[in-house]
């Protein structure tokens, strides 16, 4: 089994360390408040640690926004081969977490309940109490003495930010990059292409074991061409209704891939079949839990997975678990790459697979020509009279595979074509389709028929996307410059959002060249993905729709 990726150890011989002083802040529920109120939570920390060190003379650890090195977590026996003992072979586990202590105001107890991030966190000396057994992070305890003023203005009266939570998130992130890197490469070296079952299970169990330490309980869902997963975390609100992620771990790329393109690093790019569609998502993914799990935290409200074994085909039976556990997702988010800037995607068009058959009679070519009808014949007219009607507004067609025939020498008896098309709206959807099914033989004794194999509906882009402007607010938190933009491709977001349930995809790896043999993933983006969708399961989601809760 591949090394998964958990918590980093802790750091041999650390020093004891004093308690550190804690600020009492709101809780957060809005990442665009959240970024707001960074720098007022900050100063508030500030002074509170200037008031520490006056009052007890002596400088006991400050709340500040910056990450504290010395903290040091404990981890579960693990596999040697798991990532976390891989980390301290490489000397990754000298980085350890950072600590945010933090208690509260009477006013502000109930409040914090909600808020990301938020358990209570005390030091204590490592000589006073011996390393927490139970936990793969230490447990937090209450801190006290100095209080900040909670934060004014129109930010407070909804969240403050927590200081030193994007610091932490983003030094976590930093030092779980490498093993993220190295599980995506292990991923990438588990060749799973659409419809190999046995290779595809294989690293279904693979992936269902690196998220199921992370805490998440896995169901394995039969397919006809290679079993789904579906995977759940507890939130900290099982009241809220869940956050649904969607992923899949089928590629287009052959058995036999990998002996003449190795997955290799070269320039800060790692390359290979399947590394950015969509291996890298999935490890960044498993990266990100890793993190809250390290800092001793889980998902604000319950996260269910879905991975699929057919995305690449159309998901003709992995919709249905799609379809399934959408309804009461409050979100929908998708591991598919992000445009090759970064920008997430906000929209997709509509996809058709479709298969055209045509059936002649086989004659001998220099005998009986005349006796035969060409199925070849009448699929290659058929394909010139396909592109005149896919030739609409909003609609495009490639012809991605054809055969027919059996020689040379022989009237061709049987032919057929896969057609993949897109469409930048329903309506160009549904005029097309309905084109394709009227279709009928252009010559005596030769039948045709068409096939719809798989169909995703177009996804518009809506205006005041709710959650986009939310995950920018948290990016902006973090450090990041982040935006949206429609995708042509399309994918498994097609239908929460084609449906108008709160949708955004390109949470993957960045990188370009999916499906081409420059794919690739960009090394230096990894550690800002995982802190990304760190944040984005820590923290509460602001209200997104008139019904939706949380």
């Amino acid at each position: 089994m591949s090394p998964q990726i958990v918590g980093s150890p802790a750091a041999p011989g650390a020093a004891a360390e004093p308690a550190p002083t804690s600020v009492a802040v709101p809780a957060a529920t809005d990442g665009e408040a959240l970024a707001a109120a960074t720098a007022t939570a900050t100063a508030a920390a500030a002074t509170a640690a200037a008031t520490a060190t006056t009052t007890n003379g002596t400088a006991a650890g400050t709340a500040t926004a910056a990450a504290d090195p010395g903290t040091t977590v404990s981890a579960p026996a693990l596999p040697a081969a798991s990532v976390q003992a891989t980390a301290a072979a490489s000397g990754a586990a000298k980085t350890v977490a950072a600590k945010v202590a933090v208690t509260t105001t009477a006013a502000a107890k109930s409040a914090l309940t909600k808020s990301a991030l938020t358990k209570p966190v005390v030091a204590k000396a490592a000589a006073a109490k011996s390393p927490v057994t139970k936990s793969p992070v230490t447990k937090n305890v209450v801190a006290k003495n100095v209080v900040a003023k909670p934060a004014t203005g129109p930010a407070a009266a909804v969240t403050t930010a927590l200081p030193g939570v994007p610091q932490a998130l983003s030094t976590r992130a930093r030092t779980l990059a490498g093993a993220v890197r190295r599980r995506c490469v292990d991923l990438a070296r588990i060749e799973s292409p659409s419809g190999d079952a046995p290779r595809l299970d294989a690293l279904a169990e693979e992936l269902a074991a690196g998220f199921c330490a992370t805490g998440a309980t896995a169901r394995r869902e039969p397919g006809p061409a290679g079993d789904h997963l579906v995977l759940e975390w507890e939130g900290r609100d099982e009241s809220l209704p869940h956050l649904l992620i969607v992923g899949h771990h089928d590629t287009v790329w052959p058995v036999g891939t990998l002996a003449d393109w190795p997955v290799t690093e070269e320039d800060g790019r790692l390359t290979g079949p399947g590394v950015v569609d969509m291996k890298g998502g999935l490890a960044i993914l498993e990266g990100a839990l890793s993190v809250l799990a390290d800092l001793g935290e889980r998902p604000h409200r319950t996260v269910r997975l879905v991975v699929v074994s057919d995305e690449e085909v159309g998901s003709p039976d992995g919709r249905r678990l799609v379809e399934r556990q959408l309804r009461g997702a409050a979100a929908v988010l998708g591991l598919e790459p992000p445009h090759p800037d970064g920008r997430l995607k906000t929209a997709r068009r509509g996809s058709t697979r479709v298969r055209l058959t045509v059936t002649g009679r086989e004659a001998h070519a220099g005998n009986d020509a005349h006796d035969g009808v060409s199925a070849v014949d009448e699929l290659v007219d058929q394909l010139v009279l396909v592109r005149d009607l896919a030739g609409q507004p909003g609609t495009e067609l490639n012809a991605g595979r054809i055969s027919g025939g059996s020689r040379a020498n022989v009237v061709a008896g049987r032919a057929e074509a896969e057609l993949g098309l897109r469409f930048a709206t329903v309506e160009a959807q549904r005029r097309t389709l309905d084109n394709l099914a009227r279709l009928t033989a252009l010559r005596p004794g030769a039948r045709v028929r068409t096939e719809v194999l798989s169909s995703r509906p177009a996804w518009p882009e809506r205006t005041g996307n709710p959650l986009l402007r939310h995950v920018r607010s948290l990016a902006a938190v973090l450090g990041q410059q982040l935006d949206g933009a429609p995708a042509g491709g399309a994918g498994d977001t097609n239908l929460p959002g084609s449906r108008g349930l709160p949708t955004l995809d390109g949470f993957g790896a960045v990188g370009a060249g999916a499906h081409a043999r420059h794919e690739h993933i960009r090394v230096d983006q990894i550690a800002p993905r995982i802190a990304l969708l760190a944040a984005l399961l820590a923290v509460p989601l602001p209200r997104l729709r008139d019904r939706a809760e949380g």
